[in-house]
């Protein structure tokens, strides 16, 4: 995931911004680590370069 991206992504419950949390790089993409919403506080894992942005109850056993 490009770190850009962070300026387009918004929470999908509450439409707030995120932020990047516990982030690992590899080069200029973002492998893994979790976006935490800044209202709300949802936690979104980055899994692989993919950020699972499914409600935390839809996510429950659902790989990235």
């Amino acid at each position: 995931m490009n770190e850009s991206l962070l300026e387009i992504l918004c929470c999908p419950l509450d439409k707030h911004d995120l932020e990047l949390e516990d982030a690992e790089y590899d080069d200029d993409e973002i492998v893994s680590g979790t976006l935490v919403c800044t209202e709300c506080g949802a936690r979104y894992p980055i899994e692989d370069g993919i950020p699972n942005l499914l409600p935390p109850d839809m996510r429950e056993g659902t790989p990235a």
